[in-house]
């Protein structure tokens, strides 16, 4: 009994296999999938599979019937193209993620900057694979009037048009205000595939070992059938082998659907090297189970047409399951690329077609309405193709449509590698070929087609007969001239707009863009969002705003002119992947226009294209690579620099800020570069301004007060001329930081002083000892011969007590001279009794202001040095303590030890020392006492005496900051273990 099934099994059969696919794709968007299997490039290859349409499932066979091994290139073609990803489709790839070009049409809108391009291309698309989809079409309901043996394929094919509708919708227009890629449909996609090659391989086995019994068997048959093997050789030799080549390469390029799979939907870029031997790997057994499917179905004799082998051999050996597994196939094979197409075509139609002549009101939900236009567009697409079939007719070879729109899409090739190799096409030469290609496709391929005109002659090329086997290769290869001919020639003697040689560099393949460093009116995000809402409506732009800062990793609060620049093209882009590039760049020139050439200084930015080239180093090769080295090299030895470099343009944008300069200002290059320099903060903003408006070349040790601390600097200029503008004169500032070199400087100035003013001091107290002691010996004896003489004997004794004091004045003049001349005696010292004898001493004198002093030094706490002279410092700190003490102030004396050194600390509690003149207390003759009652040579010995024991010394002041008095003077000298240690 012939085997049979009904039509609403075979329904509930094609609605749970894309309920299936549905929920492949659901769950892999809700991440119940493991994002690296997702993003993994074999399910990646995998879903271009969708390439392997139901006319590769169910056609090649047919075409095999009639063409022999040339239905191999339908495969050759594809793998060929992708074989050639690193110079044709990666190229491909970096601009649509550059630029988010979603399909075809935005790309040639792009690279030509016409809105007439895309829309062209969008029309002329969707004309060319009408035929495409009614085959999808025809093909199931071919598949359905075979295995339920009923003859009404209009409402099958209405049944199924409904039916794949709604899956499409599902698959790609839900989330319409998202602009990520479609896991989901990928990965669905690519189960998709694998339910192809599954099937086609069942099918394929059992021709070979159930029809044949294996291999040997096959090899029997044919020996046999001779002419089954000469008519698969035959046709190698002619004409339409070499087309069909060129038509299945282009069409993995500019298909649709192959577009949309390749580029738009790409989850990993590296993915597609794996695909370019991955895809021609995933069609190999497909295309080797195609002769062994055709040669069972003629050696069963089966009663269908050879073209639906694949399913006919199910029927004639009676085998449900296999007829079942192959309807399956088929109906997966049909579904993958109907919805695939359609989601692509949707896009090129909303954003060609219906966007420039009407965009949703501002005050509306722009992502709503897009949403449901693309929904609606699906729907209409569909239907398109519904009616074409319909026009058509349910008995036309699936051969004969595939060709019909694959040399269609054929005319898209000359403009796609255009972009990629000729810089000099234009929008006019792109237009007029496209049109002159596709009027000799229809009159010569489209109109037979819809007519059924089978063998057309036509005058003037004398003996072509269109869609004839053997003679519409030549109507391809006509269209296909006229379109090259006429872009050509056109391109060559039209001139091309700026934009379009911007878009061109942009596009072209060995080229880095080089965008125009403008001033943009909008100086902020917040700026951009208000003009974005006059289009979009608030909340769409504060979204799209936000998006783009994201994408770029920028604060909201960003002003950079720089960075703006960069927001502004991100912008560009995204709002390009949601409305098209056309509407996207309408958008964005109305409402974030540059400022007009009169206000605005115009030139390359180099700062970009420094960081285009750091991403694009790995990939230069040759002269290319080692000039590229050789820039790192130089651009290194600036970054490296111990001088702060700042490179300025004209109009003091901040070029380039080196890692010195960031050290010693704290400013971070991120901030900066690319920012104007009246964006610095104080002090530097006003030392460079300053600094560029001087007419002097050079500015030496410039003083700059920052964080409380003084820095000196030298600064100098020099002009240079910006290597992509010339005639425009930028500016170079390199900044010596000389902070170390000047305290150092003024070190040995103040060692220098000393010992000046130590020579001085020897010679005046000699040259003043000798007449002060003939002074005391004349008033001594005077007072006392006159003893009774009291006014005398007073005047006497005044005299004594001044001469006394100019005596200590002198031999404090001789102790400061010989401080740094007499060797030191060292020895083991104990700051604790040293601290004790100079308390013991400070506390004969009554006449000072009565203070406690407090010896805290630790016993332990011992030290290499003189012990007389270190009792000399005590003193000195001490009676300098008590005179800056309040009454019955109180002054500690304590001890800190470390590893290798011991701290001596004198803290008091008077009013402290003003941070001015803390630095000029160790000069000698320095003094903050009234006059008469300090030298001013205290703390010049004893930083003479500190120095000559190794040591350092170091103020503090005010010691407490909270009641903001006293001060504290620490005294680091080296330690000595003790005698304890020596024993």
């Amino acid at each position: 009994m012939p085997m049979s099934f009904s039509l609403a099994q075979l329904i509930l059969i094609s609605f749970v296999y894309l309920l299936i696919l549905f929920g492949v794709a659901w769950i892999t968007e809700r991440g119940y999938i493991p994002r690296r299997l997702v993003r993994h490039p074999l399910v990646y290859t995998l879903s271009l599979g969708v390439y392997a349409s139901a006319w590769a499932f169910y056609g090649t066979v047919g075409l095999a019937y009639q063409y022999g091994y040339g239905f191999l290139a339908i495969y050759l073609g594809v793998s060929g193209a992708f074989l050639l990803a690193p110079v044709l489709l990666y190229p491909i790839l970096r601009i649509t993620r550059a630029y988010q070009l979603s399909s075809l049409a935005d790309l040639f809108a792009f690279r030509f900057r016409s809105t007439w391009a895309g829309a062209l291309t969008t029309l002329f698309m969707v004309i060319g694979v009408l035929p495409m989809l009614a085959l999808q079409i025809e093909a199931v309901t071919n598949s359905v009037r075979l295995l339920t043996r009923t003859n009404d394929t209009n409402s099958t094919a209405l049944a199924f048009c409904a039916l794949i509708t709604l899956f499409a919708i599902l698959f790609g227009a839900r989330h319409i205000a998202t602009r990520e890629r479609h896991e989901g449909l990928v990965m669905a996609i690519a189960f998709e595939s694998l339910v192809k090659l599954i099937t086609m391989g069942a099918v394929g086995l059992f021709a070979l070992y159930g029809v044949f019994g294996g291999p040997d068997g096959l090899e029997v048959w044919l020996l046999q059938n001779q002419e089954a093997l000469s008519t698969l050789h035959t046709p190698l030799a002619e004409g339409p082998w070499r087309t069909l080549l060129l038509v299945f390469f282009a069409a993995a390029i500019v298909m649709p659907h192959m577009y949309h799979m390749t580029f738009t939907e790409n989850l990993n870029p590296r993915a597609l090297l794996t695909a370019s031997w991955g895809l021609p790997l995933f069609l190999l057994p497909m295309s080797l189970a195609v002769p062994p499917i055709l040669w069972a179905g003629l050696h069963l004799g089966a009663a269908t047409n050879p073209e639906y082998f694949t399913l006919g051999l199910g029927m004639v050996v009676n085998s449900p399951a296999l007829a079942l597994a192959a309807f399956i196939g088929g109906i997966s094979a049909a579904s993958g690329l109907i919805i695939v197409m359609t989601l692509a075509l949707s896009g090129m139609v909303l954003n060609h077609l219906v966007l420039p002549l009407y965009q949703p009101p501002a005050e509306g939900n722009i992502y709503r309405w897009l949403k449901w236009t693309r929904r609606g567009l699906i729907a209409t697409i569909i239907l398109l193709g519904y009616f074409f079939y319909l026009l058509l007719g349910s008995e036309q070879e699936l051969s004969n449509l595939g060709i019909v729109s694959f040399v269609a899409t054929l005319q898209f090739l000359p403009g796609a590698l255009s972009v990629l190799y000729w810089p000099a096409a234009n929008r006019r030469g792109f237009i007029a070929g496209l049109v002159a290609g596709m009027l000799v496709w229809g009159v010569t391929m489209l109109v037979p087609l819809i007519g059924n005109l089978q063998s057309i002659y036509l005058p003037i090329f004398d003996s072509l007969y269109v869609l004839d086997e053997a003679s519409w290769h030549l109507a391809a290869l006509a269209s296909l001239a006229a379109n090259v001919l006429v872009f050509t020639l056109v391109s060559l003697f039209s001139e091309a707009s700026d934009e379009e040689k911007g878009a061109a560099e942009a596009c072209a393949v060995d080229n880095v863009r080089r965008p125009q460093r403008r001033e943009l009116i909008a100086s902020s995000p917040q700026e951009f969002a208000g003009q974005l809402a006059k289009p979009l409506g608030a909340k769409a732009a504060q979204k799209e705003v936000e998006q783009a800062l994201r994408d770029l990793h920028l604060p909201f609060d960003e002003r950079r002119p720089y960075a703006l620049r960069r927001l502004r093209d991100r912008i560009e882009a995204n709002l390009s992947g949601l409305m098209g590039p056309s509407v996207a760049q309408d958008m964005v020139e109305t409402f974030l226009p540059y400022k007009a050439g009169g206000e605005s200084y115009v030139t390359e930015d180099i700062h970009f294209i420094e960081s285009r080239l750091e991403d694009y180093h790995s990939r230069l090769t040759g002269l290319a690579a080692e000039l590229d080295a050789l820039r790192r090299y130089h651009r290194q030895t600036l970054q490296d620099l111990p001088m702060g470099v700042c490179s300025l343009a004209k109009d003091q944008e901040i070029l380039m800020w080196n890692r010195a300069i960031e050290d010693f200002t704290g400013v971070d290059a991120q901030r900066v570069v690319g920012s104007r320099l009246s964006a610095l903060p104080e002090p530097w903003k006003g030392l460079l301004e300053g600094f560029i408006e001087a007419p002097d070349q050079h500015l030496h040790k410039q003083r700059l007060a920052i964080d409380g601390q003084t820095r000196w600097l030298n600064l100098h200029k020099a002009a240079i001329e910006e290597p992509l503008a010339p005639g425009n004169s930028g500016l170079v500032i390199l900044v010596e930081d000389l902070t170390e070199t000047q305290l150092l400087e003024d070190k040995l100035i103040h060692s220098e002083r000393l010992a000046s003013i130590g020579r001085l001091a020897a010679g005046v107290a000699h040259e003043i000892g000798n007449p002060i002691t003939g002074i005391a010996c004349l008033a001594q004896n005077l007072r006392e011969e006159r003893e009774g003489d009291g006014e005398l004997t007073e005047i006497s004794g005044q005299i004594l007590e001044q001469t006394k004091r100019v005596s200590r004045i002198v031999q404090s003049l001789m102790s400061f001279a010989h401080a740094g001349g007499k060797q030191v005696e060292v020895e083991p010292v104990c700051l604790a009794d040293v601290a004790q004898e100079a308390i013991s001493l400070l506390s004969l004198n009554r006449r000072s202001v009565e203070v406690q002093f407090f010896n805290l030094c630790d016993p332990e706490h011992w030290v290499e040095g003189d012990a007389q002279r270190l009792a000399q410092v005590l003193i000195n700190l001490l009676s300098n303590a008590r005179d800056a003490s309040p009454p019955a102030g109180a002054i500690r004396v304590r001890t800190e030890a470390s590893e290798n050194t011991v701290d001596l600390i004198v803290e008091d509690e008077g009013s402290g020392i003003p941070k001015s003149i803390i630095e000029r207390l160790f000069e000698p003759f320095f003094t903050t006492k009234d006059p008469g009652k300090g030298t001013g040579l205290g703390l010049a010995l004893v930083y003479s005496i500190v120095e000559e024991h190794y040591g350092q010394i170091t103020i503090d002041s005010p010691a407490d900051p909270e009641r903001e008095c006293g001060t504290r003077i620490r005294v680091t000298l080296p330690r000595h273990p003790g005698p304890t240690a020596e024993q």
